[in-house]
């Protein structure tokens, strides 16, 4: 998933379900210099939702025992 967010941003934000933020990300990099900005902000966007998965296990953990 990681080289989807860097070389087609807008499809991982697509496939995560992000419509509006796929479709934001497109116009971005639709230009060339726009390219690394989004690349850099979809990839920055999966690392924080993985985070923010492992850290929800991690409290469903918690509190089941």
């Amino acid at each position: 998933m990681t080289l989807i967010a860097i070389f087609f941003p807008f499809l991982s934000f697509f496939l995560r379900g992000r419509i509006l933020t796929a479709i934001i990300c497109l116009v971005l990099q639709i230009t060339l210099i726009g390219w690394i900005p989004a690349a850099v902000w979809a990839v920055i966007s999966l690392q924080n939702e993985r985070a923010d998965r492992r850290n929800d296990k991690l409290i469903k953990a918690m509190r089941n025992r």
